[in-house]
């Protein structure tokens, strides 16, 4: 990895693809590791992650995550999905987070010299474009070793940097299994990521 200790850094997640590329290399994800590996990189302003949630049931699945997240040096942003009909007459569910990433990352742009982004989406390409011509260096965090890569290749050639995951693998994936947060959410582990769960669509 490219990183300069002067440099303004900024992380930015979208959770799904993610835990997506993460769960295609048989690996889950140690997230207050990850923040500590990026601050010691340079001056970390913000991790941004992102999600959608499914509002109307008893008990969300990915509600532990996020609230270990939120305490714990990561700002979160969430919207409810949306449940919709296709043609066949199939229940799904919509949990797109592409446009809250997007503004975000150019609302931040002229506080950071460095964006990292954590996902293949090849939508973000011409976000990437963006921030570049804003003098914004931008690193994509995905993955080209699983089975089909998870990475789109416009993406990865729009980046000044791609970093495998895989060879993030050592340092970030979580060891020891996690316990369920507490209420007074003072554990120091990170509860596990249950977008396995989700039935989200991305489209």
């Amino acid at each position: 990895m490219v990183f300069y200790p002067q440099e303004r850094i900024g992380l930015f997640i979208d959770g799904s693809n993610l835990y997506a590329a993460a769960r295609a290399l048989n690996f889950d994800i140690d997230y207050k590791r990850l923040l500590e590996i990026f601050a010691e990189k340079g001056h970390l302003i913000r991790a941004f992650y992102y999600t959608a949630l499914i509002e109307d049931q008893e008990y969300s699945p990915i509600r532990p995550l996020i609230d270990w997240l939120d305490y714990n040096g990561y700002t979160m942003v969430t919207k409810p999905t949306k449940e919709f009909t296709d043609s066949t007459g199939r229940r799904k569910i919509k949990g797109n987070m592409d446009i809250e990433l997007a503004i975000d990352v150019m609302e931040m742009a002229e506080h950071l010299d460095h964006v990292v982004l954590f996902s293949g989406d090849g939508d973000f390409r011409r976000l990437v474009e963006a921030v570049q011509r804003r003098g914004v260096r931008v690193t994509v965090v995905s993955t080209i070793r699983s089975q089909p890569p998870m990475v789109a290749d416009e993406l990865r050639r729009q980046a000044d940097n791609f970093v495998e995951l895989q060879e993030l693998q050592a340092t970030i994936s979580r060891v020891n299994p996690y316990r369920e947060p507490r209420e007074d959410r003072s554990q120091t582990a990170t509860p596990a990521n249950p977008h396995a769960t989700s039935t989200f669509e991305d489209a």
